[in-house]
């Protein structure tokens, strides 16, 4: 057999590919469980995973789209199950990656899903049955290259989930793909010398002990390649951790976004949960602390410069679980001192040696390893110049790439000129070399938009003519900037060049200078008059959100606005270039008279306008960004803004009139949250096909709005707070794009069943709509809905009890509705994240099914339901914890079947006397391995023995519990090998009865047929003396093929209970005659071919061995081996037939069950 390893190490040969894994697997079988959590678990781990799912498949015939998937995949994981070769489908997919192992060493790897690889090998079993069925095609070449390929898979090695927790298998997976991934992903040609401080810095982190949490610093100067040397390493050890995460660029982030992005992204990235909320940094560190504190984590901090960042971030080591890593990026040694970072765990990359720097140069320059002939001795010089710093060295090579020698000699000659040039004059040779335009945009993003995306600083840049989409990428190739997940950023060194070649543009007065980014010098300008034409663009950074900064940093980073300067009218009168303006909180007490007409982005928050200047031409607009500001009225005139892509008004509260949409076809956002006095919108609005984004939060006035909507485009809408607002607006034509809607607070009354155009909606929050009184039924046949929110909806009467509809539905709030009445909920397989805390509410429910979902625990707010009598959570694979159930209501049932990760279940508290409990937990072997000695079944007895015996009650009910296991408990005094047992009850040794425990051992039949039932039906029958009998019947709603071994079937019946099964028989009146009673108990499975009984046993618990079972019950909670003393009853036997003749003479036998004569006192030991 080829092992998984050489699997893995085969497909390094693979050109290209275009996917990490081709997940193949039968959906009916494994899409909802294994293969689900399988494709989650690769997806958190950023393996690109092709999973064929339900829309592809229809028909008999495999798509291209699939066959050319396979073509390009690395990995192809097959999950071979009981049905996959039912499925011509994935029969086909099996036969094309047979033949790209074979031809283009694609890697396989293979799980057998609840089958026996030699059934898979030679076609036996189930995979008989299927081919059984494929023979009637008669295409015997095709039969034949399916056998061979399920053949050659079988005889690979692979995972067998009967053998081993499919937690542990998926473990294991991914431990292998990353493996055979990662030198893949992060090895490139141009990074020379980093493979070396790379394994240094891995056997630092190797080096320590896995059970502390370790602050490791990388400090060095920049261009060093301090960054890469971590990226690499994360992408190498990120596996072995339960969540990571890599903060890019925290210095230039922190500054402009708020250390609150950060601590969402971390938070996000480790829990891999997407919409934090996080309001403020205090209740970011709160959430770091008491999420991350139990895991093992990896955080990487990039260019950190501030102890602030990382108090915010990674404040201390019990933020975090033992084994944790956290490495910190610095320049600055002293910040990881003071942050405790020991010397030994500071690691410090040294400068590239020649050779390793003439390598690295080579490649930029020339594409290879070496200088081409002739280019020797230049490059050896070249290298000199760049000091041994990887970002020099880049810089310079990629400059001088494809170059003749004249133009090498010559850049040569002007670094000779000056001899002890620094790193900047080297890096300023390949400025030097840019055309006009590219130089231009090259400043633009130093001193403006450095962290800003590619295609926004695109739009905001371009002219009629064209958009700087080739100038940017000559930065790209010139190595002068780096585009990570569409965003721009630069070198610090870079970025300081380019603002050091402005500052040269005019050393002692800023107003000639063609950029501005410093306070200072703009309020010199501005306050002054001292602008010319030469000025193109004025910048001051503001955080990018208020409530991201704490009161400290609001004071240190805003200090500029805690006096107002005062700004007269012609302050821009002299700047007629100005085509890019950022400001904030200056005073225009006169007025302002002009703009420049090639004005592109105005970014101008709390501006005092209330009008714009009449001879302002904003025809070249792109970006209008005015929040906080005075305005009432955009501008008049028929100005064409076919360019025009944002409007952000936000919380310009005199605003009572906005523009003609017409006029601005082209608008991607319009933000005006908060515009308190705006009470109608241009019906236009509802016309524009590119809008993205429209955020109305909290426009209070507003009440109408346009009476048909077709945004096309459109992701976000958001009415939040817009409390006169009484209708929703018809949708016409296709919205499938709309992700979030936002209609919170508002006064709708009812909503249109258009809704059903929003296919691709997530989120709908109908908060505190206190007039909705009913939604319509398309809501729930909305497949992508995650998030459903309707706390508050106090009108809200009627739902549907259904919500099976709702696939993809994580979280749902219906705190506070109108809800109390209903009876039934039904969430089952909505792949919901989190039940919801306050689910309590539904005060009338009896039954609720959350099968089929995702979340970890249930809370506690479910005891408050107290008519609930059914209650599903099958196959929810991440549940770890059932609460506490305390039973108000007679009778429940709970079926856990299938929770694979459940870990334990607190006891259940039968608090009626009628109460009664079963609980079904087939498939639970992460609870029953966790428990240990003592089962649940055990755990449930004592409990009732104490109620009964120390508290006096009186329960009558009974419980019953089904787990996996093989055996019947030792403690058990009668036992049999078979479905029956027989035992003796005598009449006096009756009236002492407190209960019987019974215990019935069952799994498939070795030759079982395929069962077409969806349950399991066990019955239990009770004779007396061959006569009269009942029975109890046991229906457990479960995937009876995936039943692969026993499982037990436990039942405790109380008196009153046992009275009621006979009750119509002959048994009392044999006990009352003074008889003895033959009892037979027996087990019976409604189909004896599919499932049989293999053992039972019996225990028939009286008063005076009652205080006996109580204390050995409780040894064999803590793990004791001491059971039941059978001598007890023996001893009591004897005693009952020694007293038999003295109760004769006071008046025979009775029926009646007394209490317990004498209130026990309850130990201090708790038992």
């Amino acid at each position: 057999m080829a092992s998984i390893t050489s699997e893995i190490a085969s497909s390094s040969s693979l050109p290209k590919w275009e996917y990490d894994v081709f997940l193949s697997f039968r959906g009916e079988d494994t899409r909802n469980n294994f293969t689900d959590h399988l494709y989650a678990a690769l997806d958190r781990k950023g393996i690109s995973t092709f999973k064929d799912d339900e829309r592809l498949e229809k028909g008999t015939t495999i798509s291209t789209e699939l066959l050319n998937a396979i073509e390009k995949s690395k990995f192809a994981i097959i999950v071979l199950s009981r049905n996959y070769a039912t499925s011509s489908w994935c029969l086909d997919e099996l036969v094309k990656i047979v033949e790209c192992k074979e031809k283009a060493g694609l890697g396989v790897l293979p799980v057998f899903y609840g089958v026996d690889p030699s059934d898979v090998r030679k076609q036996t079993g189930s995979f008989a049955e299927a081919f059984a069925k494929h023979e009637l095609m008669k295409n015997e070449e095709k039969l034949q290259s399916r056998r061979a390929a399920l053949t050659q898979v079988a005889n690979l090695s692979g995972w067998d989930t009967r053998n081993e927790k499919e937690s542990t298998i998926i473990e294991e997976i991914v431990r292998k793909l990353i493996d055979g991934l990662h030198y893949s992903h992060s090895v490139r040609e141009d990074l020379v010398g980093i493979q070396s401080r790379v394994e240094e810095m891995k056997n630092l982190y190797l080096s320590m002990g896995l059970n502390d949490v370790h602050f490791i610093g990388i400090w060095g100067m920049g261009g060093i390649g301090k960054t890469t040397i971590a990226q690499i390493l994360y992408d190498r050890i990120c596996y072995r951790f339960a969540g990571s995460s890599f903060l890019e660029n925290v210095r230039e982030r922190s500054q402009n976004d708020g250390l609150v992005s950060l601590q969402k992204q971390l938070l996000s990235d480790v829990l891999f949960e997407k919409n934090i909320d996080i309001s403020n940094v205090q209740r970011g560190i709160n959430l770091i602390r008491n999420r991350l504190c139990h895991k093992r984590v990896l955080v990487i901090l990039d260019d950190v410069d501030q102890p602030k960042q990382l108090e915010a971030l990674v404040g201390k080591q019990s933020w975090f679980g033992r084994g944790s890593v956290i490495i910190i990026i610095t320049r600055n040694q002293h910040l990881l001192i003071t942050h405790e970072v020991v010397e030994e765990k500071i690691y410090k990359p040294e400068i590239l040696n020649f050779d390793e720097a003439l390598k690295l140069f080579s490649l930029k320059a020339f594409k290879q390893d070496n200088p081409l002939k002739g280019y020797e001795v230049l490059s050896k010089e070249f290298v000199y110049y760049a000091q041994g710093l990887p970002l020099a060295l880049k810089v310079l090579g990629s400059f001088m790439f494809r170059r003749n020698l004249d133009a090498w000699e010559s850049v040569l000659g002007r670094l000779k000129e000056t001899p002890k040039r620094d790193i900047m004059d080297v890096l300023q040779i390949s400025f030097d070399g840019l055309e006009t335009t590219e130089k231009q945009i090259f400043l633009d993003i130093a001193c403006f938009f450095k962290g800003m995306t590619k295609d926004r600083v695109a739009n905001v840049l371009r002219t009629p003519h064209y958009k700087p989409i080739i100038e940017i990428d000559v930065l790209v190739e010139k190595y002068l900037i780096i585009i990570s997940n569409g965003t721009l950023w630069m070198h610090d060194l870079i970025q300081e060049l380019g603002k050091e070649i402005v500052r040269r543009e005019s050393p002692d007065e800023p107003g000639e200078r063609s950029r501005l980014w410093l306070k200072q010098d703009i309020l010199r300008v501005l306050k002054d008059n001292e602008g010319t034409k030469k000025v193109e663009g004025i910048f001051i950074n503001t955080p990018s959100k208020e409530e991201d900064l704490n009161i400290e940093e609001k004071v240190e980073d805003l200090n500029i606005e805690e006096k107002v300067e005062d700004l007269n009218a012609e302050t821009f009168s002299e700047m007629r270039n100005l085509r890019l303006l950022k400001i904030c909180k200056v005073g225009l007490p006169q007025g302002l008279n002009s703009l420049s007409s090639d004005l592109r982005l105005m970014d101008w928050h709390e501006c005092p306008l209330k009008f714009m200047p009449k001879n302002f031409s904003p025809d070249k607009l792109v970006e209008l960004i005015m929040p906080r500001s005075l305005i009432k009225q955009l501008w008049e005139g028929n100005w064409s803004l076919e360019w025009l892509r944002i409007i952000d008004l936000r919380d310009s509260r005199e605003l009572i009139m906005i523009l003609d949409f017409a006029r601005v076809p082209n608008l991607e956002k319009l933000i005006l949250k908060g515009c308190t006095n705006l009470s109608t919108i241009h019906a236009s609005l509802g016309d524009l096909k590119h809008l993205i984004l429209l955020d109305l939060n909290n426009c209070k006035c507003l009440k109408s709005l346009p009476d048909k909507i077709s945004w096309e485009s459109l992701e976000i809408f958001n009415l939040s707070g817009c409390s006169k607002l009484k209708k929703f607006p018809e949708i016409v034509g296709n919205m499938s794009r709309l992700l979030e809607l936002y209609l919170d607070e508002t006064a709708i009354e009812d909503l249109p069943s258009s809704m059903e155009q929003l296919t691709g909606l997530i989120k709908l929050d109908l908060t505190n709509c206190e007039k909705l009184s009913s939604l319509p039924r398309v809501i729930f046949s909305l497949a992508s809905l995650s998030t459903l929110t309707l706390s508050g909806c106090s009108k809200l009467h009627k739902m549907q009890e259904n919500l099976g509809n709702l696939k993809g539905l994580k979280e749902l709030d219906m705190s506070g509705t109108g809800l109390c009445s209903l009876t039934r909920l039904n969430i089952r397989n909505c792949n919901l994240q989190a039940v919801p805390s306050d689910i309590g509410c539904l005060s009338s429910l009896e039954e609720l099914d959350l099968s089929g979902n995702n979340f970890v625990f249930i809370p506690e707010s479910i005891n408050q339901l107290s008519k609930l009598r059914k209650f599903w959570v099958e196959n929810c694979k991440s549940l770890q914890l059932l609460p506490e159930l305390q039973l108000m209501s007679s009778f429940i049932q709970v079926w856990a079947n299938g929770c694979t990760s459940l870990e334990s279940l607190l006891p259940v508290k039968m608090k009626e006397e009628d109460s009664s409990c079963s609980l079904y937990l087939l498939n639970c072997f992460q609870f029953v391995e966790n428990q240990g000695p003592c089962d649940l079944f055990t755990r449930m007895l004592r409990e009732y023995f104490q109620e009964l015996f120390y508290r006096e009650s009186t329960i009558k009910g009974r419980f019953e519990v089904v787990i996996p296991g093989s055996e019947v408990p030792n403690w058990f005094r009668h036992q049999s090998v078979g479905a029956s047992i027989n035992l003796e009850v005598l009449p006096y040794l009756f009236k002492q009865f407190r209960g019987i425990a019974l215990c019935a051992v069952f799994g498939p039949h070795q030759h079982r047929r395929h069962y077409h039932r969806d349950y399991v039906l066990l019955s239990c029958y009770f004779k007396a003396n061959g006569k009269g009998f009942r029975f109890i019947p046991f229906v457990c709603f479960s995937e009876i093929d995936r039943v692969e071994s026993d499982r037990r079937w436990f039942m405790y019946l109380v008196p009153d209970c046992f009275i009621k099964i006979y009750a119509s028989t002959e048994f009392l009146h044999q006990i009352a005659d003074g008889s003895s009673c033959q009892l037979e108990i027996e087990f019976k499975p409604f189909d004896p071919s599919v499932m049989e009984i293999k053992k039972c046993g019996a225990h028939v618990i009286y008063e005076e061995e009652m205080e006996d079972l109580i204390h050995s019950l409780g040894q064999r909670e803590r793990g004791s081996s001491i059971i039941p003393n059978n001598e007890v009853v023996d001893h009591f036997e004897e005693d009952i037939k020694i007293k038999r003749s003295r109760d004769d003479e006071n008046g025979g036998s009775s029926t009646h069950i007394p209490p317990p004569k004498t209130k026990r006192v309850r130990p201090s030991n708790g038992e």
